[in-house]
């Protein structure tokens, strides 16, 4: 299985290096340009980088990616871009990016939520894959086929991930329209998350939002739900991760499985875990995006304890009883 990979400006260059080491088993990089609203907050890492500093040392390091010969996807997988949405500006911003980092890098597929910003690049970019991101949660060929104008290529939705009756569904589909058809391994989103478009939706304001006095702070209605030790006991029901060890079930499934790593304290671990060791040691919520190893605390979810069977199609995840370990305090 081949992986995309999220770019983040780490402290060293060990996270890049890694990537190469394994450039086989990787399909390609993806990343967000300073300036535009992402799915996911900042790109660099303030402590340790200058805002000069950062961009500079981001593009050094899409310059070596691409010499690699690794692909390049550019993000504009914001939920909201508020006022500018429709504005000539905002296009016109869209399009001096992209022929940018085109031109300077290569640049093989942009991700977005928005079909304006897709049916922008296919208009204004031919030969670039336009796909749709798996923040748009599409789950059925009809949902695709909607959209299909605007797309080259999808993300499956979340819910899906363990339901290969339904993957294979909508990959026929792909397939008899000439569509790619993506899915994301790691994250650790509840399933059918009733907050979830709200979320996204603050982090694409979030720039802004910090800039007010707010009432209130919120981090996702996942945290409160887990620390209820019931619904963390039901773990597996309520989550779509697909750990390292089950990626083998999906191969000829998907070119390539995505790999949250924008914002993870460890990116290097997650890559480790899926690509070199095809299985991991520790508990699960350290892979995932969110990570909800604090939230959970003093349990942990060991991966080792993790049971797997497939079942009528579905891949089914059970154990959590003796799976679940709670650290002395």
């Amino acid at each position: 299985m081949k992986y995309s990979v999220g770019y983040q400006l780490t402290a060293t260059a060990d996270f890049v290096q890694t990537i190469i080491e394994n450039k086989d088993s990787i399909y390609e990089v993806y990343f967000a340009w300073d300036g535009f609203a992402n799915g996911r907050n900042t790109t660099y890492i303030a402590n340790d980088f200058s805002q000069w500093d950062a961009q500079k040392r981001k593009m050094d390091d899409l310059k070596t990616l691409s010499q690699n010969g690794i692909k390049l996807n550019l993000l504009f997988n914001a939920t909201c871009y508020g006022a500018e949405s429709l504005s000539r500006a905002f296009f016109e911003s869209i399009g001096a990016t992209t022929d940018f980092v085109k031109n300077t890098f290569g640049l093989d597929s942009i991700t977005t939520t928005s079909p304006l910003i897709g049916k922008f690049i296919k208009d204004n970019f031919p030969g670039i894959d336009v796909r749709a991101s798996v923040n748009m949660s599409i789950g059925t060929p009809e949902g695709m086929d909607y959209v299909s104008p605007y797309f080259d290529s999808f993300y499956l939705k979340r819910e899906l991930n363990r339901d290969f009756a339904a993957i294979k569904e909508i990959r026929s589909w792909c397939l008899d329209n000439g569509k790619g058809l993506y899915a994301l391994a790691n994250s650790g989103c509840l399933n059918n998350c009733s907050a979830h478009v709200f979320h996204d939706n603050l982090v694409s304001h979030e720039n802004e939002i910090r800039k007010m006095d707010n009432g209130y702070v919120f981090g996702g209605i996942c945290k409160d739900y887990l620390r209820d030790t019931q619904h963390l006991r039901s773990i597996f029901d309520i989550t779509n991760f697909i750990r390292p060890e089950d990626v083998h079930l999906y191969e000829g499934l998907f070119p390539a499985l995505k790999l949250a790593t924008r914002v993870s304290g460890n990116p290097i671990r997650i890559l480790k875990a899926y690509i070199e060791n095809k299985r991991f040691s520790g508990s699960i919520f350290v892979l995932l995006e969110p990570n909800h190893t604090n939230v959970v605390y003093p349990y942990l979810l060991d991966n080792s304890k993790i049971k797997s069977t497939v079942v009528n199609e579905k891949l089914k995840y059970s154990g959590a009883d003796s799976a679940l370990i709670r650290l002395e305090e």
